[in-house]
Order: C-alpha cells, then sequence, then structure tokens
C-alpha cells in the first residue's frame, strides 16, 4: 500500500499545480522563465530565513522561525514584484504572447505558482520520501491521516502563494495597504496554524487553511477583475 498511497498524496498535492503549469505557463517560454525565476527567489528567502537559528536564545522556538520564515518570503515577494515591473518593457519585446504584460495579474499569477510549487515541494518532498516505504501507517506512531494531511496543507499552500502574489502585486499597484497588510498577516496566521499539528489537530488545521484559501482565492478573482457574471460564464463554458 506503500506505492499506491505515494502517488494518491503526490497527485492531491501537485496534481492540480501541474494542471495549471500546462495549460496556461507550459506554451510560453517567458513565463516558464518567470516561474523558475520566482522559485529561485522562494530558495533565497529560505536561505536567509535559516539564520535565524543562528539566534542562540530563540532557535529553541519554532514559532519564531516560522515568523522569521514568512518575513523574508514576503521580503522576496515584493523583490520580484520590483523586478518585474521594471523588466516588463523588456519582455513585451520578446515574448511570443503580449498578453504576460499587457495583463499585469498574469505576471503576479505566474510569480506566485512558482512560489508556491517550490513551497509545497520542500514542505512535502521529505514526507513522500518517508510514504514510499516500508510501510510506515504514521510517523513516530502518530495516525496514518499524517500523509494525506500533509498533502492537501501543501495543496493549499500552493494554491495560496498563487492568490497571496495576485493580490500582493495588484496591492503595490493601486497603493493598497490593507490587501498587503491581509497577505502577510493571513501568511503568517495560516503559517503559525499548522504548528498545532503537532498535537495532531490536523482537521482543525485543515479546515482553517482550506478557509482561508477560499476566501483569498475570492479576493484574488475579485482584484484580477472578476465578477459573478464572469464566474457564471466560466462554469456554464459560455
Amino acid at each position: 500500500m506503500t506505492l499506491p498511497e505515494f502517488f494518491g498524496c503526490t497527485f492531491i498535492a501537485f496534481g492540480p499545480p501541474f494542471a495549471l503549469f500546462v495549460f496556461t505557463i507550459a506554451n510560453d517560454p517567458v513565463r516558464i522563465i518567470i516561474l523558475i525565476a520566482a522559485a529561485f527567489f522562494w530558495l533565497l528567502s529560505l536561505l536567509i530565513s535559516s539564520l535565524w537559528y543562528a539566534l542562540i536564545p530563540l532557535k529553541e522556538f519554532l514559532a519564531f522561525g516560522v515568523v522569521f520564515s514568512v518575513c523574508f518570503q514576503e521580503g522576496f515577494r515584493y523583490i520580484i514584484y520590483r523586478i518585474l515591473r521594471s523588466t516588463e518593457q523588456g519582455l513585451h519585446a520578446v515574448a511570443e504572447d503580449t498578453r504576460v504584460t499587457d495583463n499585469k495579474h498574469i505576471l503576479a499569477y505566474v510569480s506566485g505558482l512558482g512560489f508556491g510549487i517550490i513551497s509545497g515541494m520542500f514542505a512535502l518532498v521529505n514526507v513522500l520520501a518517508d510514504m514510499s516505504g516500508p510501510g510506515t501507517m504514521g510517523l513516530k506512531g502518530g495516525t496514518e491521516l499524517f500523509f494525506v494531511t500533509s498533502a492537501a496543507q501543501a495543496l493549499s499552500i500552493i494554491l495560496l502563494h498563487t492568490f497571496w502574489s495576485v493580490i500582493f502585486f495588484n496591492a503595490f499597484d493601486t497603493n493598497n495597504y490593507i490587501h498587503i497588510g491581509y497577505v502577510v498577516g493571513s501568511h503568517l496566521f495560516v503559517s503559525l496554524i499548522t504548528l498545532l499539528n503537532a498535537n495532531e489537530l490536523y482537521t482543525t488545521t485543515l479546515l482553517i487553511n482550506y478557509l482561508v484559501t477560499i476566501l483569498t482565492g475570492v479576493l484574488a478573482f475579485r482584484v484580477a477583475g472578476g465578477t459573478s457574471r464572469s464566474f457564471r460564464k466560466f462554469i456554464t463554458c459560455q
């Protein structure tokens, strides 16, 4: 049962992001480059945020490390925002599909998906390695729901990073500091909530994470110009 569980959890976490990549990014080289660049910037934020461990009096407090990491991730999200906005003319000149620069939300979406995919991979790769065998129902005698929960949370964080970038980029374009605060605050909140998994409160963390994901998705949809009418047309394929 280890391999079916391995592939099942892999598809839960990375199936929807892979579909987004195939249908919205894979056919455009510029979008692929932006996605890879965003993933690289997330890796840089992870590298720098690891310096919190050097603070001897605080290294025993995991919550402090989470706060440190979130701050650096949002800092690097802002850096890539500034880079993309300053290189829009160059991207427009080399892009085969000029919509990538004409519609500024596309740049935000692609960079957010890059942030999310690499974040999800780092969150889940060690769990997937343990999941592949030998047969392990839970870590250290824990519940067998640990693996499925980890996969579902990885999917949540991938989607959230995508939504956060759309909101974040637009917020700086329009000087909407409330939305900037929402992105940073919700990112910090979701990250700290996952600490409850140490007490096996998986249902609680998943419900909260996906509630925030839905709310953030709706906000990103509205920010990108979506309306209830356009959503109905999408659902009915009109």
